[in-house]
């Protein structure tokens, strides 16, 4: 099988390691099929889609909102580096899922309104599939609603122009979306359980997600939800996409 490729920007090496581990998990893909490229500390590679089964993206320190001139130059370099990447996947409709900073990177390269109207701070709120959600091969198996964790200080407010929207609820209107036919985008997190949760909010409890005082309460909060419908999202995209 031609692997894929998660491409992540966690400075931190512990939440960084936890990332990559979590997709591999909900993923089912073993570490010869998940490469893994840490942009944050190193240029995007010269992918060769010919090489890959579809490129990932995970969550970010980054957020797509952010006022150009209080960007750091890491940040500069890796949306750059995005948007050329996104030049050939969109033209191509290659497969790419991105999770959280994922859906702000392909969303921004199409045309969308991004800014903090919908923003969330950590919770596991009701998300509804929409009528194309229910239709969409990687929502299957996934039930009508669900939960999934959500910690993010933007998200889309205006959808690029062709969005399908899958996924929906009522604190974050766009919680999923779908770009041609093999491009898709989440603002939850699917690669997480309440213990993968737990662990990264120690790491970013001073990143505005909730109040750094509260963060053992959190944290208890958090290992007792069932996000478990919302994994199928990732499963369902290493299957769907897997290529020889």
């Amino acid at each position: 099988m031609k692997p894929f490729i998660l491409l992540a920007t966690r400075a931190d090496d512990a939440p960084a390691d936890a990332e990559y581990e979590a997709f591999l998990i909900r993923t089912g893909l073993r570490e010869r099929d998940l490469c893994r490229v840490r942009l944050e500390s190193e240029p995007m590679p010269d992918i060769d889609m010919d090489a890959y089964s579809g490129i990932m993206v995970g969550g970010s320190p980054f957020n797509t909102s952010t006022p150009e001139d209080v960007k750091s130059d890491t940040q500069r370099r890796v949306e750059a580096e995005f948007t050329a990447l996104l030049d050939r996947v969109v033209a191509a409709d290659f497969p790419f899922l991105g999770a959280c900073y994922g859906i702000g990177t392909l969303a921004r390269h199409q045309g969308a309104v991004i800014d903090a109207t919908y923003a969330e701070e950590v919770g596991a709120p009701e998300i509804t599939l929409t009528a194309a959600g229910l239709a969409d091969p990687l929502c299957a198996g996934i039930t009508p609603t669900f939960q999934a964790f959500v910690a993010h200080n933007d998200a889309i407010f205006t959808p690029p122009p062709g969005a399908v929207v899958l996924a929906t609820s009522q604190p974050c209107p766009v919680q999923m979306l779908r770009m041609r036919t093999n491009l898709y985008a989440t603002q939850f997190h699917p690669e997480l359980d309440g213990e993968a949760f737990a662990h990264r909010q120690a790491f970013y409890a001073d990143h505005g997600y909730f109040d750094p005082d509260e963060l053992p309460a959190v944290q208890a909060w958090t290992r007792a939800q069932d996000v478990s419908q919302s994994w199928a999202v990732l499963r369902n995209f290493a299957e769907h996409y897997a290529r020889d």
